[in-house]
């Protein structure tokens, strides 16, 4: 074991000298399965609201999380079931009606039926960043701690120290217990059950992986040129995955510059570092992304992202199929939840606060699915 880390020090070192590997700036392009398109920005809104976190459905009712706030959509629009003492970070439906939220991150409740006056079950000890939830069919939980350094919404502090201490847990309700499958993760952010494990989004490694029941661990996708997010089951098999930010040259360069990095984060407002952001385009003062941002005063839809959105439609193994696309140009950014029910796609856009919806059957016959 100690060969291995060993080695593993000395690949990454020689990586990062010679640009390559994971030292590498290069940032894979939008292309085949992920060829842009702006299906997002034809999307219809059907909520608004600044503070929205997350999506849930059981199948047939819909549930996002809005500040503190939880709220059933319906057609005619969005009504508050319940409110809680702290934002929710983290949403699921349970397999028997029940239902489980995050709040602030930091704990995670278990409620039987939405009626519920008290959860059934508390997990809160070490949780810090709990950004993601969902359910196996015996109901235990999975979960996505992001960070134990940093708060679930202080993720761009989280990328630019290069933070690895995301896990992955199994939270069981039937004795209380937390069992961590994944630690050491660059940001964990999303899980979805699978047959034999889970899979889960690596953000800062670009990649998705399958982590089993017994801790062990294999890539499903790797080399994105976004930062995953949630993911959830689509009705005909296979997933739904959100991306809440996308890669840029100059954002890679500047992580793998140190001394300046520390420069910007310790004498520049959050706001304008060079590094991904859920909305652009609204101060002077952000930074350049490299090439030319507007044409004759237009933002041009291929400029270099500072913020996107983008949904990717994955096989049962884990391979693109189709993606739906909020380019540079448009307003529908910083995706971090996509959930299918009754043949729709609902999806939570953070940049504007926006809960979207487009019908599933159109878009899997234009992709030909």
């Amino acid at each position: 074991m100690g060969a291995r880390v060993v080695i593993s020090v000395i690949r990454e070192f020689a990586d990062r000298l010679l640009g390559r590997g994971e030292g590498t700036i290069a940032v894979p392009p939008f292309d085949g399965a992920l060829k842009p398109n702006q299906k997002l920005e034809e999307a219809e809104t059907v909520f608004a609201s600044p503070a929205l976190e997350d999506l849930a459905t059981d199948g047939a009712r819909v549930f996002a999380a809005d500040g503190a706030g939880l709220l059933a959509l319906a057609p005619e629009g969005a009504k508050e079931i319940r409110r809680f003492e702290r934002a929710i970070s983290a949403l699921a439906c349970l397999p028997k009606g029940g239902f489980a939220v995050a709040l602030a991150g930091q704990e995670v409740r278990i409620y039987r039926d939405l009626a519920a006056s008290e959860p059934d079950v508390v997990f809160s000890n070490g949780l810090h960043a709990v950004n993601a939830l969902a359910a196996f069919p015996d109901g235990t939980l999975i979960a996505t701690d992001g960070s134990q350094s940093r708060e679930v919404d202080a993720w761009a502090f989280d990328l630019m120290e290069h933070g690895r201490s995301g896990r992955t847990l199994a939270l069981d309700p039937s004795n209380g217990s937390a069992k961590t499958l994944a630690s050491g993760l660059c940001y964990a952010f999303g899980v979805c059950p699978t047959p034999d494990g889970a899979l889960v989004s690596e953000s800062w490694r670009h990649r998705m992986i399958f982590v089993g029941r017994d801790s062990a661990i294999r890539i499903a996708l790797a080399h994105l040129p976004v930062y995953p997010s949630r993911v959830s089951p689509a009705a005909k098999g296979g997933y739904w995955l959100t991306a809440f930010v996308a890669r840029s040259l100059l954002v890679e360069f500047v992580l793998r510059e140190p001394a300046y990095r520390r420069r910007m984060m310790s004498e520049v407002p959050p706001e304008y570092w060079i590094a991904p952001r859920l909305r652009s385009g609204e101060s002077f003062k952000e930074p350049l992304q490299g090439a030319h941002i507007k044409t004759m005063g237009v933002i041009k839809p291929w400029a270099p992202p500072r913020s996107y959105g983008l949904v990717i439609r994955l096989s049962a193994e884990g391979a693109p199929l189709y993606s739906l696309h909020s380019r540079v140009d448009g307003s529908n950014h910083g995706v971090a939840a996509a959930v299918e029910a009754n043949g729709e796609l609902l999806i939570l856009a953070k940049g504007p606060g926006r809960i979207l919806r487009l019908p599933v059957q159109p878009l899997d016959e234009e992709f030909a699915l």
